[in-house]
């Protein structure tokens, strides 16, 4: 080759190198440039949350139908975090009623009671434990003032009736229903219904008590010797109680004098009384009677679970978001069921 040949040979190399060079550079300049790495930021740290454990009968205070309370005042029961601890300590191992089968039902007792510095009248919730192999009672017994005569009706007529209660841990199987040793008396009236209620109707729920019969020993209607009278008059009737054994029947002259009563009725009223004597006097012997012949014809079983029949009554607890009611516990449950023997 001649060497004009070669310095052309390299001359054209040198040039392809270098255009090849540039090339590379122009590629590296328009490289997009590497995003910066974002740096890591480290989360505050937060306190865990702790939560309170379901407690496995913590519902069986509000699912006993409180009887007798009036219905616009249901939701005032609720309003405070009342604690029955002590009720489910009892059904508990160790507790008062542990193992045992229990008929239990709600009521309410307004009291006065501090709460928040002053002193308020509140519905205090209380739920009695009747202890018993069979159900106390299966009727309802509806008073008041207002009514004359006093009914003892069937629970169903008033949709209550005795119910199983499932601890919350066993709802899942229908078989702990059959053995369940808790009942609760239940009610199956539903609130949005009572609109269309007849207000006599809706009035008996208010003067519900819950009936019991101890047919082991005489009733104290049985030895009562007083009548509530409720006359009819022409301006306003005429409300007063009359003991046969220790009352007069001259005791109208005082209400005609304190104008309770109008002079020209005075013999009317007189007779009123006297039919409403005569009316005590037979409900008491009937009563009587009827003790005497369920007493011949009861079982000894059950005339000794009606000997060893216990009836607790369970008050809230104290705690510092409910009001203290720690001084108005009393032992009286209903004129039927008498006083409990023992109150926690």
């Amino acid at each position: 080759m001649r060497k004009g040949a070669k310095r052309k040979a390299a001359s054209r190399k040198q040039e392809d190198t270098q255009v090849k060079a540039s090339h590379q550079n122009q590629e590296e300049n328009h490289k997009p440039a590497p995003k910066a790495k974002r740096a890591k930021t480290s989360k505050p740290q937060t306190e865990p949350e702790y939560f309170e454990d379901t407690r496995n009968l913590e519902d069986l205070w509000k699912v006993a139908f409180p009887v007798g309370t009036e219905w616009d005042q249901l939701d005032t029961v609720y309003q405070y975090n009342w604690n029955f601890s002590n009720l489910e300590d009892a059904f508990e191992e160790g507790g008062k009623l542990y193992g045992k089968k229990a008929y239990l039902f709600g009521c309410t007792e307004p009291q006065l009671v501090p709460y928040n510095g002053e002193n308020k009248v509140i519905c205090i919730p209380v739920v009695v434990a009747a202890v018993s192999p069979f159900p106390p009672s299966d009727k309802i017994g509806i008073n008041s003032v207002q009514r004359e005569a006093e009914e003892i009706v069937p629970m169903k007529q008033m949709k209550m009736d005795w119910v199983p209660y499932i601890p919350l841990e066993n709802r899942a199987s229908q078989v702990d229903r059959l053995k369940s040793q808790i009942f609760i008396l239940s009610c199956t009236q539903r609130r949005v219904a009572l609109k269309k209620m007849k207000i006599d109707r809706l009035k008996k729920y208010e003067y519900c008590l819950p009936y019991f019969y101890q047919p082991l020993k005489e009733d104290e209607l049985e030895q009562s010797t007083e009548v509530q009278i409720i006359f009819p008059a022409e301006r306003k009737p005429v409300f007063c109680e009359f003991d046969w054994e220790l009352d007069e029947l001259d005791f109208t002259d005082k209400l005609i004098k304190e104008d309770e009563l109008d002079k020209d009725q005075k013999d009317a009223f007189k007779e009123f009384v006297k039919e409403k004597i005569r009316e005590a006097n037979k409900a008491n012997r009937q009563a009587r009677e009827a003790r005497k012949k369920a007493l011949e014809e009861m079982s000894e079983e059950t005339k000794a679970a009606f000997e060893n029949m216990r009836f607790y009554k369970f008050y809230p607890v104290q705690t510092p978001d409910a009001p203290d009611v720690s001084n108005v516990k009393s032992p009286f449950i209903n004129r039927y069921y008498g006083k409990a023997q023992e109150v926690l």
